[in-house]
C-alpha cells in the first residue's frame, strides 16, 4: 500500500505508534499526511519521521483512501462533521476509539458508509500488537483485504463483534499499564540484588513469556498453574489487588458502555 494512499487526524501517541510499526516492518512513509492543532506535535512527528507530512488542517488527511481518526471520543462530535466533502465516498474511516460506534460514527461523518473501528494496543510498536477490528457492512471486500494488508504490520487483529470493543479497550489496550509499573519495579529490585541490567532483562523478559504460555497454553486449571510456584510473597494482599481491578475497571468498563 501507497503511504500515500494513508491520513492521520491527531498526531498523538497511537498515530506515533502505528507509524513506528510501519517503518520497523520496512514500509517508505513518503507523503502519508498526519494532522494535528499543536504545533509541538506536529513538530516532534516531522523530526521522528521526517518524511511524513504534518498539517492542522483535518481536512488534507481526510481526503485520502484510509483515514485513521486517532481521537479521544469526544472530539469525534467536533471533528467529523467539519470535514465535509473532504472525506470521499470511497474512502475508509478507520476510528481508533472506543464509545462511539458505527452508527454515531455515520451520522457525524454525514452518512459516511466505509467504517472500520480498531482498538489499538501499545505493542503495535513492535509490530507485535493485538488489535480487535470490526468492519460495518459498507465496507467492501477489495477494501477489506487491502485494510487486513496493512493491519498486519501492527501485529493480530482478530474480527470481532462490534459490541465486544469496550471490553477489548479496557483487556487489551489498557492493559500493558496494569503490568509495565510491576515489572519495572521487579527490574529495579533486580539490580538493587546486585544482577546487571543485561541479567535482570533476560531473566524477567523469559519468565512474563513463560508464565504466561504456562497460564494460556498448559491446559491447566489457575488453581494448578498458581500451585507450580510454592512460595508467594505477596499472598497477604492479593485479595486487596484483585479487589481494586474489579472495582477500577468493572467502573470504567460500565462508563464507556454507557456513554
Amino acid at each position: 500500500m501507497d503511504a500515500q494512499d494513508i491520513g492521520f487526524i491527531g498526531g498523538g501517541r497511537i498515530t506515533a505508534i502505528l507509524l513506528e510499526a510501519m517503518v520497523r516492518r520496512g514500509m517508505v512513509l513518503d507523503g502519508l499526511c498526519v494532522s494535528d492543532p499543536s504545533e509541538a506535535v506536529r513538530e516532534g512527528l516531522s523530526k521522528r519521521f521526517p518524511s511524513i507530512v504534518v498539517c492542522d488542517d483535518n481536512r488534507r488527511p481526510a481526503s485520502r483512501a484510509i483515514v485513521f481518526a486517532a481521537l479521544h471520543p469526544p472530539l469525534f462530535k467536533e471533528v467529523l462533521p467539519s470535514l465535509g466533502a473532504a472525506l470521499k465516498e470511497q474512502s475508509v474511516l478507520v476510528s481508533l476509539a472506543p464509545v462511539l460506534r458505527f452508527a454515531k460514527l455515520s451520522e457525524l461523518a454525514g452518512g459516511h458508509q466505509r467504517i472500520v473501528r480498531m482498538i489499538p494496543n501499545a505493542p503495535s510498536l513492535m509490530n507485535q500488537g493485538y488489535n480487535p477490528v470490526a468492519f460495518a457492512p459498507g465496507v467492501p471486500g477489495d477494501q477489506r483485504e487491502a485494510l487486513e494488508g496493512l493491519f498486519d504490520v501492527f501485529g493480530e487483529h482478530p474480527e470481532v463483534d462490534e459490541a465486544k470493543l469496550e471490553a477489548y479497550a479496557i483487556l487489551t489496550a489498557m492493559g500493558p499499564t496494569y503490568l509495565w509499573f510491576q515489572w519495572q519495579k521487579l527490574r529495579e529490585l533486580g539490580e538493587s540484588f546486585g544482577l546487571s541490567t543485561h541479567e535482570v532483562d533476560s531473566g524477567l523478559e523469559a519468565m512474563i513469556a513463560g508464565s504466561a504460555k504456562l497460564l494460556f497454553q498448559s491446559g491447566m486449571s489457575f488453581d494448578e498453574v498458581e500451585d507450580t510456584v510454592p512460595v508467594k510473597p505477596l499472598a497477604d494482599v492479593s485479595g486487596q489487588i484483585e479487589e481494586i481491578y474489579s472495582t477500577k475497571l468493572t467502573a470504567l468498563y460500565e462508563r464507556l458502555k454507557g456513554r
